[in-house]
């Protein structure tokens, strides 16, 4: 499954995240690499726990984006 993942930098410093397609999943981390690490724990946990009630659409092509906001 292929994500479009929102990522901001924080004005206290570090960075946050969120994930349009999973409502309520978003994330924080100090740093970009920490960000990225809690980005994957946040959707795995999402997806354990609303996935089964929520239809999640495919995307429709082959193409990952990754928004950064700076």
């Amino acid at each position: 499954m292929k994500l479009k993942v929102v990522i901001h930098k924080a004005e206290e410093g570090g960075y946050w995240a969120e994930v349009p397609a999973l409502p309520g999943c978003a994330t924080q981390g100090e740093t970009f690499e920490e960000l990225l690490q809690n980005l994957y724990e946040a959707i795995e946990g999402w997806l354990e726990v609303e996935a089964p009630s929520v239809s999640i659409p495919e995307p429709a092509g082959e193409t990952t984006v990754l928004e950064i906001a700076v």
